[in-house]
């Protein structure tokens, strides 16, 4: 099978297409032929080398969420999975491919009126979205900033917090036509990528900030926080934060300020999957937007990484067999 790896770490350039043996299912574990593959920040930051400390080398077969059709069952998997289209988290590894193996608790079945593209758009930024929301304890009539809202959890998580009642939901991005995209989702606010900007009535301050980005702008936009105020950083696609970051926390004490990671491991299977079968039915019945920046075939992964590198990627790109 044709799949996309690793060859050298660091910029798009370094991913190969080869060939490999189709994987074999393990018990517990379903095979999939792909039909549409999602291509996250995360692969990005796996690419880069950044994740090497964590066990990740070179000739690894990237690619975490996949779309497709069932085609082989390992053992004690019931056999009715056989022929069904589904979603699948395939972990941090094997998506990238004609064909792919997930653990059948991370397999989804796809919802009659939502494409395979809009599954893996949706599947796994959707429940990021959520679930920071949730940690950040996102009230009705907060003001909330979504820093690098022009992504997928981005796009989600202005939905969902204008959904909520938030009083002003903020974005940055990097255009006029993006913040108009994201005004059309919900936000009230538009502000450029240093987080200035936003026209009269523009918050000076949030009570919640979610953050994509992390990098070197990540101790300002902590100064942005109101007194009690909540950042939940869900991503590092800027890079690592200073490591005195936060001082920023300990030199505005008295204003008890909250800092918080956030990643979809620590929730439980079972919930991730109830707010994902609830958010691919609202998708499917347009109750909640995807937005798919491109579709590529699978042999132009370097293509879809060097437009997500040069920030020009709106929602998703998702590559094709």
């Amino acid at each position: 099978m044709k799949a996309v790896v690793i060859r050298k770490f660091g910029a798009p350039e370094g991913l190969a297409v080869v060939d490999l043996p189709a994987p074999v299912p393990a018990p517990g574990q379903v095979r999939i032929t792909t039909e549409a593959i999602g291509v996250g920040g995360v692969d990005a930051v796996i690419r880069r080398g950044a994740l090497a400390a964590h066990g990740f080398r070179e000739g690894h077969l990237l690619g975490s969420e996949v779309a497709g059709r069932v085609t082989a069952v390992g053992e004690g998997v019931d056999a009715s999975w056989t022929g069904r289209r589904v979603w699948a988290f395939t972990g941090l590894a094997g998506g990238y491919a004609e064909q792919a193996v997930a653990a059948v608790e991370d397999v989804l079945p796809l919802p009659d009126g939502l494409t395979g593209t809009d599954a893996v758009t949706l599947g796994g930024s959707g429940v990021v979205a959520h679930f920071a929301l949730d940690r950040a304890r996102l009230a009705p009539g907060d003001a909330l900033l979504v820093r690098g809202a022009a992504g997928s959890i981005g796009i989600t998580a202005v939905q969902l917090a204008a959904r909520t009642g938030a009083g002003e939901v903020a974005v940055t991005t990097s255009s006029a036509e993006r913040g108009a995209r994201l005004r059309d989702l919900g936000a009230t606010h538009v502000l450029d990528r240093s987080g200035e900007g936003g026209g009269p009535g523009a918050p000076s301050g949030f009570d919640v900030v979610i953050d994509v980005v992390g990098g070197p702008g990540l101790p300002h936009f902590l100064g942005r926080l109101n007194p009690n105020g909540r950042f939940v950083a869900v991503g590092v696609v800027g890079g690592r934060p200073p490591a005195d970051f936060g001082m920023r926390l300990i030199d505005a004490f008295r204003r008890s300020l909250s800092f918080a990671t956030f990643s979809s491991d620590t929730v439980p299977a079972s919930d991730r999957q109830a707010v994902r079968t609830s958010q691919f039915a609202e998708a499917a019945n347009g109750d909640l937007r995807t937005a798919v920046h491109e579709v590529l075939p699978l042999d132009q992964a370097a293509q879809a990484h060097q437009k997500m590198d040069a920030g020009r990627v709106f929602g998703r790109i998702v590559l094709t067999p």
